[in-house]
């Protein structure tokens, strides 16, 4: 890792009179193996290393990059950012990161229990996972693909402005999607489990989620339309969450594509609802010490007891909307900094999702939700999506669902959570959901 910091504050350290420079310098390392049928499908071990360079002069931005660290390609690519300075529009707000004096999470987010994990072991642990599937339930009677993937990486930025940081992390997970069938009917369902190491992953959580989720919905019919209250599982609530943090995203505001612009410090969700952006959770897989421009990470609140605390920035965004980097730079080396969530976090409430569900009379446990990002309008917040799932009746889970699509908008939605659950669930994109409780939501069926 030393090495990589030495080679961007050398490339950072090049910067002429009146020109700031940054290097983005990544390293890393995957595997990924697909099983189907007892034998293995595809194995692909893949290692990647390159940097990406920006230089700006005069409030214009030019950047290159490429996929080695040889000394004549590094120099090739500051020669090529320099050049492409004189194709770029000057924007005043356009620059680099400055020091903020925020101090770095203490994270320890590498796990050399990954490395030392035998390609063959990878291989049987699919196989397994596939085996398991299986042997679940009477009804599955086959797997569409078993996977383990991981992957290492390494990082580090250095700035022409004082910065010089690095750091690295590890991956890895099993996942499954099962066929289930009765009669002509075949369902699917999606089994998971994540960690950074081996020994975090479990295999039979993995594999009972997935012949669950399958078998639960055979079976399923075109509901009657009317107002339901929707439950959504925690994965459901992560997609939702993952939705609304694209309208929190400065540079979405900046450019008119949020429902929430000019609305900081009102209530824009229900007063059980806190959603933050928290990098520093070793707990998430998206957790890191610095964003993409060298910044430390912090804990972001969005929406705290229903109330918007404002967007994510970063350092760009920020300068044109007036406001500080919330050190909400996402990038690799292929890229110059944009602005995203790393880690999401929804504080969680009280009860399991059984005691959710025992708590509502008529309502709907949505499994999937299809046509999510074309169903959701990010300036009016319209909301259009096909889901299933599970009637509820009376507190107890009814006969499953399917063509159906629920109708609302994002404001309204937010507004009309009535219950969070208890028990939080980290996806393998990094953000961490509890379960939702919405009444009052438009379902569409027969």
């Amino acid at each position: 890792m030393s090495e990589l910091l030495d080679l961007a504050a050398k490339v950072a350290g090049a910067a002429g009179a009146g020109e700031q420079v940054e290097a983005f310098v990544g390293r890393s390392t995957s595997t990924s193996v697909k099983v189907h049928g007892g034998a293995i499908e595809s194995l692909t071990q893949a290692s990647a290393a390159g940097i990406g360079v920006r230089v700006i002069e005069d409030g214009r931005q030019g950047f290159a990059w490429a996929g080695s660290l040889d000394d004549d390609v590094v120099a090739e690519v500051l020669a090529d950012a320099r050049d492409n300075v004189a194709y770029a529009q000057a924007e005043p707000w356009v620059g680099l990161a400055d020091p903020d004096g925020v101090a770095p999470p203490p994270l320890d987010l590498w796990r050399e229990g990954l490395a030392a994990l035998p390609t063959a072991r990878k291989v049987d642990l699919a196989l397994e996972l596939e085996r398991a599937v299986r042997a679940g339930d009477p009804r599955i009677d086959g797997v569409r693909t078993a996977q383990w993937s991981d992957g290492a990486g390494q990082g580090a930025v250095a700035t022409s402005t004082g910065i010089a940081v690095a750091g690295r992390s590890t991956f890895c997970n099993l996942s499954v999607l099962a066929l289930a069938s009765e009669g002509a009917e075949t369902k699917t369902g999606y089994g998971v489990s994540v960690g950074r190491e081996p020994d975090d992953v479990d295999l039979d959580q993995a594999a009972e989620d997935a012949v669950e989720r399958a078998t639960r919905l055979l079976g399923a019919v075109q509901p009657a339309s009317g107002a339901v209250t929707l439950v959504l599982e925690p994965r459901m609530a992560a997609t939702l969450l993952g939705v609304v943090a694209g309208t929190l995203n400065g540079e979405s505001v900046l450019k008119g594509r949020s429902p929430f612009a000019d609305r900081v410090g009102e209530p824009i969700a229900s007063p059980v609802l806190t959603l933050v952006d928290d990098p520093t959770d070793p707990l998430s897989l998206g957790a890191d010490a610095h964003d993409g421009e060298g910044l430390a990470t912090r804990r972001v609140p969005l929406i705290v007891d229903g109330v918007l605390q404002g967007f994510l920035h970063n350092t760009m965004t920020g300068r044109r909307a007036g406001v500080p980097s919330t050190a909400s730079a996402v990038r690799g080396y292929r890229s110059t900094p944009a602005v995203g969530a790393q880690a999401l976090a929804l504080a969680t409430g009280v009860g399991s999702l059984d005691d959710l569900v025992a708590a509502v009379d008529h309502g709907v446990l949505v499994q999937s939700m299809t046509g999510l990002h074309s169903g959701v309008n990010p300036v009016s917040g319209d909301f259009s999506v096909g889901v299933e799932g599970l009637m509820v009746r009376g507190g107890q889970r009814a006969e499953p669902i399917r063509e159906a699509t629920i109708a609302s908008t994002l404001q309204r939605l937010l507004l009309d959570v009535d219950a969070v659950g208890g028990e939080r669930e980290w996806t393998p994109g990094g953000t961490g959901a509890a379960a939702l409780v919405i009444p009052g939501v438009m379902l569409s069926g027969r």
